[in-house]
Order: structure tokens, then C-alpha cells, then sequence
């Protein structure tokens, strides 16, 4: 079964938590992503992104690139010592800013999500996976650890 077929399967057996009149999979994105799912997520907005045609194209690019970057930071605490998953956190931060670009064209709240604070996230995660965390005791590139081992991975919320 190809991918396509495997997220259209599990979207028609999948009921989302919130009630909105959203699109399956960016409410399953959200969910997925909250559970720390984040290639999960990444995957099944990309079912949407693929489809669509219309404003919301990009800013769904942003929210995969969010995920993808997450993606990034989850390999680099599975593999540490891996030749390419331990050198995994400068694109995250660079999926961060991308992600920052793309939502900086969206209103502050754009389908139920708080766009302000998505990108003050990225700003916020891109600096701890390039070290530079403010108010931090310690950073990751100090002590060789991931952001993910060291702060609390973001909720985000659907209102």
C-alpha cells in the first residue's frame, strides 16, 4: 500500500478531538504533533498540502516545515552519534526560519491557530538548536545534548 493510500485509511478511521470545521489533516496534524509525532505530522499535512490550491497552501507548507524541523531535533536525541543525525541541528534551525517566513504572511490567528505565537516558537527553538537559548543555564551545543532533552517541546492549540 503506497503512502498516500496508508494516510488516507488511517484520516477515514481517525476522529479528530476539536470540533471545527477544519480539514481532517490539519486537525490530526495538530494532534500528532502534539503527541510528539512529529513525522507523523509532518506526513499527513503534506496529504492536505499536496491538494490544495488555494491561500492556505503555504501556510500549510509552514506548519511541515515546523514539524520537519522537530523531525530534525527528534533524530538528533535518537542518534547522537550518527554521521548525519548528530549534525542535524542546524537545518532545524533553518526549517524554523523558513517556517517563520512563510506564516509572517498570515494574520495572527489563521484557521484556529495562534500564527504570533507559531512564530515566535520558531524564533524561540531556532536559538536553542544553534545554542543561543536565552535564559538558559545551558545550552545544547555546550553540553552536546538536543533542544528536545533539555526544554519542553511545544503544545500547540487549536482555539
Amino acid at each position: 500500500m503506497k503512502k498516500n493510500e496508508r494516510l488516507q485509511t488511517w484520516l477515514d478511521q481517525w476522529e479528530p478531538a476539536a470540533d471545527f470545521a477544519l480539514p481532517k489533516e490539519y486537525s490530526a496534524y495538530v494532534e500528532l504533533f502534539n503527541a510528539g509525532d512529529y513525522y507523523e505530522a509532518h506526513d499527513v499535512l503534506e496529504h492536505l498540502w499536496l491538494q490544495c490550491v488555494d491561500c492556505n497552501r503555504s501556510f500549510y507548507q509552514a506548519l511541515i516545515q515546523f514539524a520537519g524541523a522537530f523531525v530534525h531535533l527528534q533524530k538528533h536525541v535518537q542518534f547522537p552519534g550518527h554521521p548525519t543525525h548528530s549534525r542535524r541541528l542546524a537545518p532545524a534551525a533553518r526549517l524554523f526560519a523558513l517556517s517563520d517566513m512563510r506564516l509572517a504572511q498570515y494574520p495572527e490567528f489563521h484557521l484556529h491557530l495562534d500564527v504570533t505565537e507559531v512564530r515566535r516558537l520558531c524564533g524561540l527553538w531556532s536559538r536553542y538548536a544553534l545554542g543561543d537559548a536565552p535564559l538558559a543555564t545551558e545550552t545544547p551545543r555546550e553540553n552536546g545534548r538536543s533542544p528536545l532533552t533539555v526544554y519542553r517541546a511545544p503544545v500547540l492549540a487549536l482555539r
